[in-house]
């Protein structure tokens, strides 16, 4: 991979896009979202956060200062990435989303939250409500016979108008939902998602997407109901949270991407 401040295309001939961006294994680890300010904020000698303003479409010979923050509490981004232009003498903001990942078939979860939240974020129906809250177990159901698990209803389990209902529901509102739990809203939207794949304890690949690519590729495909009785938004899976020792915090709705698969497209 070229570590020039633009890529040099005279060198880029038979790359595909993978390699273009940051597939090529890189020397150190990563344990948390600080390694990646600390690289950014480190970015006149970096290498590989050169590498990744550039993939921002910044020059790095026009570059006078780069300030990497971390973003706390419930946002999409993890580190804004202040940029400073010596010419324009105006900073750009970039908000970065970090998925720090290990296994390549693993699943993330990008999205949790009490079916009361949603039901204000989507202004979701009485009946769509209902149906999302047998599948979590905030309502039992009523017969418990031939359930996978009695404390809840599957969707596979539900009758065909209720299957139907909640199809309908998700294809209407699918850009509005993928937006959401991947993008989210206000000033801390992100802009980008970093997706860092640990391959041992001192190396690393990355790939560095900007937020409408990764809507694109998570969100393409239809909605379904899967055989195990969840709910899929093209590569974004929609299930009971669980676990928790049986707390009532199980039965919150989350949404889970495996990150890894920006690497493939």
């Amino acid at each position: 991979m070229t570590t020039q401040h633009r890529p040099d295309l005279s060198k880029l001939k038979g790359m595909n896009e993978r390699q273009l961006f940051g597939s090529e294994t890189a020397k150190g680890g990563f344990r948390n979202e600080e390694e990646v300010i600390s690289k950014f904020n480190n970015w006149k000698k970096d290498k590989v956060a050169q590498e990744w303003l550039t993939t921002m479409n910044y020059i790095i010979d026009d570059i006078e200062y780069v300030k990497a923050v971390r973003i706390m509490g419930s946002y999409k981004t993890d580190v804004q990435v202040q940029v400073t232009i010596k010419i324009k003498r105006a900073i750009d903001c970039e908000n970065l989303s970090i998925k720090l990942v290990s296994n390549p078939q693993g699943f993330n979860q990008i999205d949790k939250r009490e079916i009361d939240k949603y039901i204000n974020m989507w202004n979701i129906p009485n009946d769509i409500e209902h149906i999302l809250r047998l599948f979590t177990g905030k309502i039992e159901p009523k017969s418990k016979k031939n359930l996978k698990d009695p404390r809840r209803t599957l969707l596979t389990e539900m009758s065909s108008k209720d299957q139907r209902k909640i199809l309908n529901f998700f294809n209407k509102n699918k850009i509005l939902i993928i937006s959401d739990v991947l993008k989210g809203r206000g000033r801390f939207s992100a802009g980008w998602m970093l997706v860092i794949l640990k391959k041992d304890s001192d190396s690393y690949e990355w790939v560095l997407k900007d937020i409408n690519t990764v809507m694109n590729i998570f969100g393409q495909g239809e909605i379904r109901i899967t055989n195990l009785g969840s709910l899929k938004i093209g590569e974004i899976g929609m299930q009971r949270k669980g676990g928790d020792g049986g707390r009532d915090s199980a039965k919150m709705l989350q949404f889970k991407i495996n990150p890894c698969l920006l690497f493939k497209r």
